[in-house]
């Protein structure tokens, strides 16, 4: 059978951006590399149409030892030869540091500096952790950065229902462009959220879906080694989710997919994903990614997803509200 071909990237809401269907994610991906094979990945993946890459800044300036990928990351752009007009950047902006005189701005500019880049295609705001803030102070100071072109187009990472709607509401009565996505963690384990009620009203509104945490860290692919960094456990069942890796793998080898490629695969059947992030720290496992187009083609969205339900993890444990 001919390898599915690899899907025409779609538009953004109406920000002008045109989203790839696959986002290479760079949370201690390009630190964990040999500086030559990152640079010859990424010039495969941009050659493959994977041309969208998550630099998000992970600590402050006091932050010990210092987040190094995106610095790494900058280097490895120069030297891939790259116009910046190949390519489209999605930072983190984090609400723990935002300034309430300044807004993101100082934030954004250093992390832009990091990645030796004059603007931000997207910017994602992080967890909201602080009750010191309003939405109305985030959705303005956004606004100041889009009129002053250091970003087209910004999204939320893993808020709620509630939180997103209201920025919505909030960005359409100051006449500046709402949030486009939510990057929502988003796996065969982890689907109450994106798959719930509440989030189902919002992307009949229009939001977009980035999906994020797809293999749990490498933990359904494989477990992973205690020392490594990994996201946040809602629900606390990434126990339960290791003990499913072995039988997931079962479940791949009988769809003629590995795991990895299974789990982009049900990220991707998602009807709102617009966006899949992976981590790559070998040309193999890029290789994966792009199959996932062709194990959804060849095994169709419903029956794939009806394989994968015995593995879902926290139905019934995380209220489909979000944080």
């Amino acid at each position: 059978m001919q390898q599915a071909q690899f899907p025409a990237p779609r538009p953004l809401g109406t920000s002008g951006i045109l989203m790839p269907p696959l986002a290479l994610g760079s949370w201690h991906t390009f630190d964990r590399m040999d500086f030559g094979l990152a640079v010859d990945l990424v010039r495969r993946a941009v050659a493959a149409g994977v041309n969208l890459f998550d630099v998000g800044v992970y600590g402050t300036p006091d932050t010990v030892p210092p987040p190094l990928t995106d610095v790494i990351f900058s280097a490895v752009m120069r030297a891939t030869g790259l116009k910046r007009e190949d390519y489209l950047v999605s930072e983190k902006l984090w609400l723990e540091v935002f300034d309430r005189d300044r807004g993101f701005r100082p934030q954004l500019e250093n992390a832009l500096f990091r990645v030796g880049l004059d603007h931000a295609d997207i910017v994602v705001l992080g967890d909201i952790r602080r009750d010191d803030l309003t939405l109305e102070s985030l959705v303005l100071s956004l606004g100041e950065l889009l009129k002053a072109g250091l970003i087209r187009a910004w999204g939320v990472n893993n808020w709620s229902a509630t939180n997103i709607a209201a920025v919505m509401d909030i960005a359409a009565a100051n006449g500046i462009p709402g949030p486009v996505m939510a990057q929502l963690k988003y796996s065969i384990a982890r689907r109450a959220i994106p798959d719930g009620k509440p989030f189902a009203a919002l992307f009949e509104r229009g939001l977009a879906l980035q999906a994020s945490d797809v293999m749990e860290g490498g933990v359904l692919v494989k477990p992973t080694p205690p020392e490594r960094e990994v996201g946040r456990d809602p629900g606390q069942i990434r126990e339960k989710i290791a003990a499913s890796a072995a039988p997931l793998g079962k479940l791949a080898e009988k769809l003629g997919a590995t795991p990895a490629t299974l789990c982009i695969a049900f990220a991707m059947s998602h009807p709102a994903t617009i966006n899949t992030l992976f981590g790559a720290t070998r040309i193999a496992h890029l290789e994966q990614a792009l199959a996932a187009f062709d194990l959804l083609e060849r095994v169709g969205r419903e029956t794939l997803r009806a394989e994968v339900e015995p593995f879902w993890s926290d139905r019934g444990v995380v209220d489909p509200e979000g944080p």
